[in-house]
Parts: structure tokens; C-alpha cells; sequence
């Protein structure tokens, strides 16, 4: 095994830790937040929060990953992560609603870095197999959608207050990533990569490779996020049990992570605008179950396919976008990518618990429905940009 291949081995086993403390969280934190918060409909502020915490901190990150290098980069963002987990299940002992979305910012801010995992797998690899070093690092999520909601089931009661276990347990999974985080090997950046030369901002994200990378990207975690965030407080609206909604959440999550072992492949095989195409149609009918009723299986079969969808939109996207930009332009523009991107999913996070107090379940599908029409329109958009000799060698 050469070192590029180690390195992205190690980013995926660190993803892997981020996410499953991320599908703990997600799976608790807007039960939390009803228990916590005095008006209901500020269950889902905290993981708003947090995302609104990661949408601020990709600029930062990127900045202190340009400066530190990527390895001393990541370190430090798993201490802001593990600083978050900690604080975390002390609101959670003391019942501090105000304290735990502090909590829920900081390990939002943690998310910033770890964004940027599958940006470092891609900068190692060839660019014949970059499609498939993103797709490897992500697939490390697959041992989150396994461990991850067990996690937040097991730990629920360790503690004399429920739920604030699975946040000690979040700390320590940062604790394991910093320690395989000092084994990472990242190349040095050169003066001329941090000089950052290269275009202007604007005139990279004029380019329409790059609005529709951001739109699939947005739009595919946005709805993502809506639905998942929505999903545990729905099923315990119609008395299905946490441990019933901890399960499909589990099983949505594999859906997320599991085709990141092909994905790469088929984007190679049909081309990336083809793959983007089949996650919107996977969110549609994704949406199309969820409206069609409120038993168990409508939420596991749903809550797949949501997954499903978004891995093909996400890595598809990001796969994209890579065509945008030249390697000294790599760092603003994916800063500028995750930025945006993470800006809508905290804003489709905290419109989610809005949505579903105000006009309820279907309403929060709806809403979900709109926000893939934008992006479907886009994708078909560039498609027709690219001229039928191009499209083929461009597409991959």
C-alpha cells in the first residue's frame, strides 16, 4: 500500500468516527431539544445551529488548512469537537437548552473541517481515480449508518438523564480520531498552492460546471437534511418508538453510505450529470413513499431511498465540481462550495421543525418536492450546454 492510499484509508476511517458521533447526535438531539426547549418548535434549533455552525466555519477551516497543513488541520477541529461533545452532555445533566445549542454550534464548527476530508482524498489521488478517492472516504459513513444509531440506543441511559451518554460517547470517538489523525502523511503545500493565484472567485463561480456542482450539492443535503431532521419527530408523533425510529435512521444511513462502494464506478461508467439525475429521481420517490402514509415500513423504505439519493447527488456534485477549478484555485473554491452548501442545510434544518409544528408532515415532504424541482432544472440545464461530442469525455 503507497502513501496516497494509506492517507485516504486513515480520512476514511476518520470520517467514518465524524459521522457516526453526527448520527448520534442527529438521531437525539431534536428529542432533546423538545425535552429542553420551552417552546416546541425550537426542538430542531440545535442541529440548525449546528449547521449553521458548519456553514460559518468552512471559510476558517479552509484558511487554517491552508496554513497549519491538512493533518495539524484536522487535529485541531476534532479538539473543537470534542470541546462540543463534552459541554454537550453537561447541558444535557443540567438541563440547558441555551447551553446545548452553544454545544451544538461548536461541534458544528467541528463538521467544518471534516468537510473537507474527502477534498484531501482527492487532492492525493490521480485524476482517474479521484471520482472513486471521494467516494472511498465517504463510504466510511457506512460504519456510522451500522454503529451510529445502536450507539445513540445503547448510550441513552448510561447517564442519570437520557441521552447525555451518547454525547460522552461522542467525545470519545474524537479522542480515537485525533489519534489517527497523527498517522496522517499530507504533502506540504508549496509557496505558489498558498499564494493562492489562480482566477478570481467570481469568475470561477460564474462558470455553470460550478452553479450547478453547488445547486446539486445544496439542494441534495438540504432536502436530506429537512426530511431526516423531521423524520424521528414525526414517527414519535404517530407513537411509533424511539427505538423504531433509531433503526430507520440507521437503515437511511446506510443508504447514504453504503453505494459510496460503487458510486465512483458508475460515475465512470455513465458519467457524473447522469448519476446526479438518478438522486433527484431517488429523492422524488423518496418523497412519493413518505406521502403515501405513516406506518413503519413507509418510513424505512422512504428514509432509504432519501438515502440514496443523496449519496448519488452528493458525490456526484462534488465530483463535479472538481472540474471547476485548477489546483491553486482548489482551496477558495471548494471553501466557497461547502460554504454555500452548508448555509442551506441549516436553514433547511431549522425550516424543518417549522414546517412540521405549523403544517405538519406532508407539508415538510412538499416543501422537499419544490426544492429538487430547482435542481433537476439545472442539471438538465448544463446537460444541454455540453454539445453531444463533448459529452461523453466531459460528463466523467
Amino acid at each position: 500500500m503507497n502513501q496516497a492510499q494509506k492517507n485516504i484509508g486513515l480520512l476514511a476511517a476518520c470520517q467514518a468516527l465524524a459521522m457516526t458521533g453526527s448520527i448520534v447526535l442527529f438521531t437525539t438531539a431534536a428529542l432533546i431539544g423538545a425535552t429542553l426547549a420551552a417552546d416546541p418548535s425550537l426542538a430542531t434549533l440545535p442541529l440548525a445551529v449546528q449547521q449553521l455552525a458548519t456553514m460559518l466555519a468552512t471559510i476558517p477551516a479552509a484558511l487554517i488548512l491552508r496554513r497549519l497543513g491538512r493533518k495539524l488541520g484536522f487535529i485541531s477541529g476534532a479538539l473543537i469537537g470534542l470541546a462540543g461533545a463534552s459541554l454537550g452532555a453537561i447541558a444535557v445533566l443540567n438541563s440547558n437548552f441555551v447551553l446545548f445549542c452553544i454545544a451544538t454550534l461548536l461541534y458544528g464548527t467541528f463538521n467544518g473541517f471534516v468537510g473537507y476530508y474527502r477534498f484531501a482524498a482527492a487532492d492525493v489521488a490521480s485524476e482517474s481515480f479521484r471520482s472513486r478517492a471521494i467516494s472511498f472516504v465517504v463510504a466510511g459513513g457506512i460504519v456510522a449508518a451500522i454503529v451510529g444509531p445502536g450507539l445513540a440506543i445503547w448510550t441513552k441511559d448510561w447517564l442519570s438523564v437520557a441521552f447525555a451518554g451518547g454525547l460522552l460517547a461522542i467525545a470519545g470517538l474524537q479522542l480515537l480520531a485525533i489519534a489517527l489523525l497523527t498517522m496522517v502523511q499530507m504533502p506540504s503545500l508549496t509557496h505558489h498552492t498558498q499564494s493562492d493565484s489562480g482566477r478570481r472567485l467570481t469568475a470561477i463561480a460564474q462558470q455553470p460546471v460550478f452553479i450547478v456542482a453547488v445547486l446539486g450539492s445544496m439542494i441534495g443535503y438540504g432536502v436530506m437534511a429537512l426530511l431526516m431532521t423531521a423524520t424521528p419527530l414525526a414517527m414519535v408523533t404517530v407513537h411509533h418508538s424511539f427505538g423504531t425510529a433509531a433503526s430507520v435512521i440507521q437503515w437511511h444511513v446506510l443508504g447514504m453510505f453504503v453505494p459510496s462502494l460503487f458510486t465512483g464506478f458508475l460515475i465512470a461508467r455513465f458519467g457524473v450529470l447522469t448519476i446526479i439525475l438518478v438522486g433527484i429521481g431517488l429523492n422524488g420517490a423518496c418523497i412519493a413513499v413518505n406521502l403515501a402514509g405513516t406506518d413503519a415500513t413507509n418510513f424505512y423504505v422512504a428514509l432509504l431511498l432519501l438515502g440514496v439519493g443523496w449519496n448519488f447527488m452528493f458525490i456526484g456534485s462534488t465530483t463535479l465540481l472538481t472540474e471547476a477549478y485548477a489546483p491553486v484555485e482548489r482551496a477558495k473554491t471548494q471553501a466557497t462550495h461547502d460554504f454555500l452548501m452548508f448555509s442551506f442545510v441549516a436553514f433547511a434544518t431549522f425550516l424543518s421543525g417549522q414546517v412540521l409544528t405549523s403544517l405538519g408532515w406532508k407539508a415538510v415532504n412538499y416543501t422537499g418536492l419544490g426544492m429538487i424541482s430547482v435542481v433537476l432544472v439545472a442539471v438538465l440545464w448544463l446537460r444541454q450546454q455540453r454539445s453531444p461530442v463533448r459529452l461523453k469525455s466531459a460528463d466523467r
